[in-house]
């Protein structure tokens, strides 16, 4: 039964000539961040190809396990008709509880856009885009552009690098990266910290000799990169501070 499926399958992928790759909708940002004391948030998309698409939007707990369940907001409007070369504000509102109110917490906000016409033998897929939202509290210590800079880093017993977020911020990691000399130790692609997360990274190379040399490269509020490097020696608390140039 299967292989008649599969064959079926091949049988119109030979009848499709072409796959349509026109432009589609662009976000106006690549993250949201909701203080807590707006009753709103809006964020811009754009149409950017010729012909004409719904756009749906929506908010999602989990990007591996998705469930709208009950959220606390309302994404508005959540299916929108958008002409060749539109544009489209989506509103994001809050119910005003059920959250948190001493850290931030963390969303996924997704928008799809789904093709109206197609021409014959034209195969066209739908395309998802999925940033992150932040619902901020009013009030959180300290500064969110420097929640990077408050990470708690040591080596343990040379074969484990340890990192711990104090703050009440998400924070988002990418390149991160763990050198002795020309050894490399460590290497992650991307990481986002949750507030008051403890994470353990098992080195690649385990040794019990010195520090290393920690780089990696945080994503602040306004999508920008900011590259962060440290000396990290075994067994104490080691800050990071900002560095001139990203991570190699």
């Amino acid at each position: 039964m299967f292989s008649i499926y599969l064959r079926s399958f091949i049988l119109m992928l030979g009848l499709t000539p072409m796959i349509s790759a026109q432009a589609g909708v662009v976000l106006n940002t690549t993250r949201v961040i909701y203080p807590a004391k707006d009753k709103e948030v809006s964020l811009g998309i754009h149409n950017s190809g010729s012909g004409e698409i719904l756009a749906q939007s929506w908010l999602e707990t989990d990007p591996e396990n998705p469930d709208p369940g009950n959220l606390p907001f309302v994404v508005t409007p959540a299916l929108a008709r958008m002409s060749g070369n539109a544009k489209q504000l989506v509103r994001i509102i809050y119910a005003g509880s059920g959250l948190p109110q001493h850290r931030e917490s963390v969303y996924w906000l997704n928008v799809q856009e789904i093709p109206q016409t197609a021409d014959e033998n034209v195969l066209q897929i739908a395309v998802r885009q999925r940033i992150k939202l932040f619902f901020r509290p009013a009030g959180l210590p300290g500064d969110p552009l420097a929640a990077a800079e408050q990470l708690e880093w040591r080596l343990i017993d040379g074969n484990t690098l340890e990192v711990s977020n104090p703050g009440p911020y998400y924070v988002s990691l990418i390149q991160l990266g763990l050198h002795r000399g020309t050894t490399r130790l460590l290497r992650e692609e991307s990481r986002m910290l949750a507030p008051l997360q403890r994470v353990r990274f098992p080195l690649e190379q385990p040794g019990t000799g010195g520090s290393a040399n920690l780089r990696f490269v945080s994503i602040n509020d306004f999508g920008a990169q900011v590259p962060y490097q440290a000396v990290i020696a075994s067994d104490r608390i080691n800050l990071a501070t900002q560095a001139f140039s990203q991570p190699e």
